[in-house]
């Protein structure tokens, strides 16, 4: 059952309440506007054995994450073979679907910004979106370290692959608790390995693999590690900016 934080904060498991099915394609919708965020959602994307049905973006911009398996993904009309630690970015009024080969699903992490209803099925003519020019495909090991004190991040999805609404990154938490700081966007975290606390104000509710987190705009907070090893998330965020910039309470 989701946890509610102080301000608003909201903590989830990946696979809570009832899926939407469409074929092979089954969804779950942890964050969004029915429950409480202002313009971001977070989405489980499962895709079985064989051809999904098209996913449809109308004005949003749309970030995926492959958390599992590997799959060919059509954007467009154009091709790419995918794997796990890999960031998708798909344009407003793009398509996109998924080829599963194998015999087990493949899992997806997905955030809109803002939040739209998804359309899943055919769809008609939606008139020239043009070519792309930078391909909207990221692997997690070709992008950069960015150290921020004592922890690293990797920006997947910015401006640099055409996003200008909504920045994806992975980030890597050492054990301990860091101060509590706040931002001036709206975030979603999705927890990718490790066990810690999830806290905002005074209020606080354990986190492991497959945690779903919303924080809210300036809502205190801070991501406690309490495991010996990495805590490692993914987070988006929007508007879009740079993880390291944070702001800390004053007194």
């Amino acid at each position: 059952m989701a946890v509610l934080l102080e301000g608003g904060c909201r903590v989830s498991t990946m696979h809570e309440g009832v899926p939407h099915v469409s074929g092979s394609l089954r969804i779950w919708s942890q964050i969004g506007k029915s429950n409480g965020a202002e313009a971001i959602s977070l989405r489980i994307l499962e895709f079985g054995p064989g051809r999904s049905p098209e996913l449809r973006n109308r004005e949003c911009d749309e970030v995926l994450y492959v958390l599992e398996g590997e799959c060919k993904v059509f954007i467009e009309g154009n091709s790419y073979e995918v794997g796990p630690q890999t960031g998708i970015y798909l344009r407003p009024r793009e398509t996109l679907s998924v080829e599963n080969r194998g015999p087990e699903p493949v899992r997806f992490v997905s955030s809109q910004c803002p939040e739209e209803d998804p359309r899943i099925g055919p769809i008609g003519p939606i008139g020239h979106i043009g070519p792309i020019q930078v391909a909207p495909i990221v692997k997690l090991s070709d992008r950069r370290a960015l150290p921020t004190a004592d922890r690293w991040y990797r920006v997947l999805v910015d401006d640099e692959i055409g996003s200008e609404q909504v920045t994806q990154f992975v980030g890597s938490i050492p054990p301990g608790r860091a101060p509590d700081h706040f931002h001036e966007y709206e975030e979603v975290l999705f927890i990718l390995r490790g066990e810690g606390r999830m806290w905002a104000g005074e209020t606080n509710t354990p986190i492991a693999p497959g945690s779903c987190i919303y924080l809210p705009k300036r809502q205190l907070h801070c991501v406690e590690n309490t495991g010996e090893g990495e805590l490692r998330l993914l987070g988006v965020f929007y508007p879009a900016g740079s993880p390291a910039v944070r702001y800390e309470k004053t007194p």
